[in-house]
Parts: structure tokens; sequence; C-alpha cells
């Protein structure tokens, strides 16, 4: 068993796909649908979705719901059998050569955690990497495996027990070769009000709330755009101090509107933006070479609009 230190960078991958266990009975939740609790504005489920939104099928192992992408459904028989169980009916339904599998309780699963898990499983021999939580626990719902482990361990304990209804995870991972990822933040799930509580006061936090907040937008508009934010958020300073504070949203809403109209994309709104920022600017100049032409005495009378 080897530990490994994620980099924080993403590599290009080839293609993997993703099953998302979202069947479960939430009693500590007194029976609330908890994939479809929101937390930020988003459905838990949804929020997971979006970090594995480059997989190539994504299977949720569930009864059907509208979700914020395209996926696949499938359903363990009998409906309740267990996470094993239904592992094995999301995995029929792919293919590729690689597997992410995850709870659908992840408020603060991202891309990047998606994408160290897979990089960690290419650089290693292990049948799988895992996430570990905040007191070095495995999270084995949260973790990237070789299809073919799974497959092989699968088959094998079915055909021990006559099949997979009611054994417990641990079957199947305890004889696999894991390698584990420290991540007490992405391996977070969300078992009881309190952690439901806890995941939302988080995202209201100084420093996750925006990024919290254009994801939730994102989601909620059918926009898959990343964009350069901090120069929005650059022309939207410049437009509220160098024309004024309405000039903020107005602005940048036109500039939305002139990126759709160019084709949109990323160059495009970037392209507007700096059309905008750079007429920003040019009244700033504007205003402030005016106020320092203004003679001591002036008086309203001598503006050049005076009647």
């Amino acid at each position: 068993m080897t530990s490994y230190e994620p980099s924080g960078d993403r590599a290009a991958v080839p293609p993997y796909d993703a099953v998302v266990l979202a069947g479960g009975a939430a009693r500590r939740l007194g029976g609330a649908d908890k994939p479809g609790v929101h937390v930020g504005g988003r459905a838990l489920l949804d929020r997971v979705l979006t970090a594995c939104a480059d997989a190539r099928t994504t299977v949720v192992v569930a009864d059907a719901r509208p979700t914020a992408r395209p996926v696949l459904w499938a359903r363990e028989d009998p409906p309740g059998g267990g996470p094993l169980a239904a592992l094995g009916a999301g995995l029929r339904r792919t293919t590729a050569g690689e597997l992410l599998v995850l709870s659908a309780d992840l408020p603060f699963l991202g891309a990047a955690t998606v994408g160290r898990l897979l990089t960690a499983l290419r650089a290693s021999d292990a049948d799988g990497v895992l996430l570990t939580d905040t007191d070095g626990r495995d999270q084995p719902l949260v973790a990237a495996y070789r299809a073919e482990a799974l497959r092989r361990g699968l088959a094998a304990l079915s055909t021990e027990h006559g099949g997979l209804t009611g054994l417990p995870l641990r079957r199947l991972t305890g004889a696999l070769d894991l390698t584990r990822v420290p991540d007490p933040v992405a391996s977070f799930d969300c078992d009881t009000w309190d952690d439901i509580a806890a995941a939302r006061a988080r995202i209201r936090e100084h420093g996750h709330v925006l990024d919290e907040w254009i994801s939730a937008a994102k989601d909620e508009l059918g926009i898959d755009l990343d964009v350069d934010m901090r120069l929005l958020l650059d022309l939207a300073r410049d437009a509220a101090h160098g024309v004024a504070r309405p000039a903020a949203p107005l602005t940048t809403f036109l500039v939305g509107y002139a990126a759709g109209r160019a084709g949109g994309g990323p160059e495009a709104v970037a392209e507007a933006s700096r059309k905008a920022a750079a007429l920003a600017q040019r009244w700033a100049d504007e205003a402030a070479a005016a106020k320092a032409d203004a003679a001591p005495d002036a008086t309203p009378d001598s503006r050049p609009d005076a009647g």
C-alpha cells in the first residue's frame, strides 16, 4: 500500500468513465433525498456530476431524475442491494479502462481532484487510487480504479457468494492494491444534517463564495464556459470606479452580450472585456483631466452643457 501526495496539476488524460452511486437510503438524514439536497444552490448530485464532466460516459446508479448534464442511469437488482451491487450495475454500462467511482454526497469534489486521482493511477501500478479523509480513513467512493481489476474482483465475489447484494464494499477494496491520496476537503461527505450545515457554511466563507456562486450560476444557466474571472472582476471594478457604480453590472452584461454575438467562447469574452476595459480607462482619464483643468473658482454654470 503506497501513499501519494497530490501535486495540483491536471495532466492531459485519455478517456475515463464515471460511476456515481446515488441510491442509498440516507438513514442518517431521516430518509431525505440526499442527492437532491442543495448546497450552495446546487443539488449534491449535480455538484459531483460537474466534477467529472469530462468523463466519456457517466453512469448514475439510482432512480432517474433531472440532472445538470446528461447521464446514463442504472439500478441494482433488487434496489437497495448495497454499494457493491450498485457498483456492479454501474460498471456494466461502462467500457473505459479507467473508472472513477464516486458517491453522490461530495460537496467539495472538483475537477482538479478528479485529475489528481487519474494522474496518480496512471503513475502507479496500483489497482486504484482513493482519497483519505481528515482522520486518514479510506474513502473508496472517491476513487479512480482500473476497470478490469474491479470486474475481476466483483466476478469473484459474485461467484463466491451467489451475488453481490448485501456485501460490504470492503470485501472488494480489501483485495485490491490501492494508493492513497490525502485530501480532507474533497473527501468530505454529507451523511448528517450537521454535515450539510457545515458544507453550506464553508462555501459562504470569503475565500469560496465567489467561485461557488459562479459555478452555481453556470449550472443553472446551462453555460459550460471557462473564462478569466479576474479579467471580468477587474473590468467591473474599473467601470464602477471610473464611471459609476451601476456601470459595473451593466458593463459586464454588455460584454457577455457582445461575446455571444461574436460566437461565444473564452476568447470572445476576453476580447470584449479588453475593449470595455480600455473604454473605462479612457473615461476615467477624461474625468481626471477635466477635474485637473477646472478653474479653482469654477461654478456649475461653467460646464459645457450649462444653459
